[in-house]
């Protein structure tokens, strides 16, 4: 176990200083860091080198706040890494300045694949096309009725923020 450990830690300090000598962003460089608060089902904040950090889960949309299933999915969020030293895998931030990454716990678990596997949110297909284990996952949890999926018609958070904004049902498809 140790063993592992030094060369995992081997492995984040080369890529770090492959990333600094070529150049590249530290977003696109493995981290760890602590999770210091969860604000929603996919989204936490960290501290990484003594500042905060929001972190956007990559590939996965979980309910809003005031949607059905959306405490359920901070909770069980919460209950995965608050608190806990985790490793991120970056891909670049989103709009609102946030780094969209993988959530890795200690053991190796990714985060974003469990809540996925758990049924508590949906895999963002418009941010993660390609992702066949996201894909796979849901299937699974949805055949099982595993969490948000007990529910027979619920409804995508990016609908649920479309009818939030006042844009109303108007007939749109859900993206499924």
């Amino acid at each position: 176990m140790l063993f592992r450990s030094r060369r995992r830690m081997k492995v984040r300090l080369t890529t770090a200083v492959y990333a600094l000598l070529l150049g590249v962003s530290s977003a696109s460089a493995e981290m760890t860091a602590s999770v210091v608060s969860v604000l929603d089902g996919d989204t936490i904040e960290v501290r990484h080198v003594q500042q905060p950090e929001r972190i956007r889960l990559r590939g996965i949309d979980c309910p809003e706040k005031g949607q059905p299933f959306g405490k359920n999915a901070k909770q069980v969020t919460a209950h995965l890494v608050f608190g806990k030293t985790v490793t991120l895998e970056p891909h670049g931030k989103d709009k609102y300045g946030r780094t969209i990454a993988e959530v890795l716990l200690p053991d190796g678990t990714n985060v974003n694949q469990e809540l996925v596997k758990a049924g508590w949110c949906w895999w963002y297909r418009k941010y993660a096309l390609g992702d066949n284990v996201l894909k796979q996952l849901e299937q699974e949890a949805r055949a099982a009725q595993k969490g948000l999926w007990a529910d027979p018609s619920p409804i995508p958070p990016w609908e649920w923020r479309k009818r939030s904004k006042g844009g109303g049902w108007g007939g749109a498809e859900l993206d499924w």
